[in-house]
């Protein structure tokens, strides 16, 4: 049996080599690494896709949310919902920008931003909600974008871990994550569903005047060369990157395909127990699974990942600490047991290696171990 990884990028490489090193050369051989026709190509094949009007690629997934916010004129002091159990990069650009950071707690089956936590934290500054579709599925946005509506608020959709998942309204309506916000924004961090071989992002927008701002933004404030109108920043999605993408966009639906046959096995071999709960999966979305990701409820998260360790098995903790308890944010919290879902959640979540690469005997193996960890303590 092949070593167990969180990720087997080498693996996945391996399957598309030709085509990868094709794009590359290619790119290469043109010396058009900035702004190259593969940037034009893969933003246009990312929107359709998306089923979006617009998909303005960048340098990475922080910026693609910091352009975001800045393309919406939030201005210093406004308020901006943003769930308490996430990566910090959401609430980072927050900060950042001198805006406020309302933490709200999560939904404990989906891990997802919870509506009722959002609705009870509305205030006459508050502006704007990120919502974060987390671990690959995503959050309610039926309810969300209700809430939104009701009092005039943007929504801005972090998809960088569900990109691929697909949300139906109660109309039947059906769209993808990151599209049905003011403004959606991914990450092509090397170990997404969908990333490349270094860093870079991408914005979605079905609003023209939104999309325009957004590419100033991304550009210096320039549409122009050496005409800055706005204040901007330099996030470019370099052309290596974007040749690699094209290729790896056209796998991403068999991508996702092939992690929930991973998730699929872990749930009908790990099943039910009391000592542990299997990720849930929301009615109302498809789910890509990112991260596959248990709550270890019976105390033993930590002697669990040791136990997993020495039989050479990685799994990581996403995440040990929610932001409204992160040192850098205690100025824009009320402490301890605010939110207390999220508090909980990061005493119980493991995520265990889910890819594209997984095989039966991996899969196996990992789920006798888990079994067997845990009969001990029957």
């Amino acid at each position: 049996m092949l070593q167990i990884k969180m990720v087997d990028l080498k693996s996945q490489y391996d399957h598309i080599k030709q085509r990868v090193d094709e794009a590359i050369s290619e790119v290469i051989n043109s010396s058009a690494f900035i702004n190259g026709p593969a940037v034009k190509e893969f933003s246009r094949e990312l929107a359709e896709y998306n089923h979006v009007n617009h998909a303005v690629t960048c340098g990475n997934g922080t910026d693609a949310l910091q352009i975001a916010m800045m393309a919406l004129d939030l201005q210093p002091g406004d308020e901006v919902i943003v769930p308490a159990f996430t990566y910090v990069a959401t609430a980072e650009v927050i900060a950042l920008l001198k805006l406020k950071p309302i933490f709200v707690d999560v939904n404990p089956n989906t891990f997802n931003i919870d509506p009722e936590s959002v609705v009870n934290n509305i205030s006459e500054k508050t502006k704007a909600i990120v919502v974060v579709h987390l671990f690959g599925q995503c959050a309610d946005m039926g309810e969300i974008l209700k809430i939104a509506s009701e009092h005039g608020l943007h929504t801005i959709e972090d998809a960088a871990q569900a990109i691929g998942a697909e949300y139906t309204f109660e109309d039947g309506r059906k769209a993808k994550a990151g599209t049905m916000g003011t403004i959606g924004t991914t990450s092509f961090f090397p170990s997404k569903n969908l990333g490349c071989y270094g860093d870079g992002g991408a914005i979605f927008t079905s609003d023209p005047e939104i999309a325009e701002k957004m590419r100033m933004i991304a550009n210096h404030g320039q549409k122009i060369k050496y005409y800055h109108d706005i204040v901007g920043i330099n996030s470019r999605l370099d052309t290596l990157q974007a040749s690699i993408l094209r290729v790896k966009l056209k796998e991403l639906d068999n991508y996702c395909q092939r992690r929930n046959e991973a998730a699929d096995f872990y749930d009908s071999h790990l099943g039910d127990s009391d000592q542990f709960i299997i990720p849930a999966r929301a009615q109302a979305s498809t789910h890509v699974f990112h991260q596959y990701t248990l709550r270890i409820t019976n105390g033993n998260r930590d002697r669990l990942k040791d136990y997993l360790s020495d039989l050479g098995i990685p799994s990581m903790i996403y995440y040990p600490l929610p932001l409204h308890l992160q040192k850098a944010y205690c100025d824009h919290s009320t402490g301890k047991g605010s939110f207390p879902v999220s508090e909980k959640l990061c005493g119980e979540v493991l995520s265990l290696p889910i890819h594209t690469e997984m095989s039966q005997d991996q899969l196996a193996f990992i789920t006798q171990s888990i079994n067997s960890f845990f009969s001990k303590y029957e």
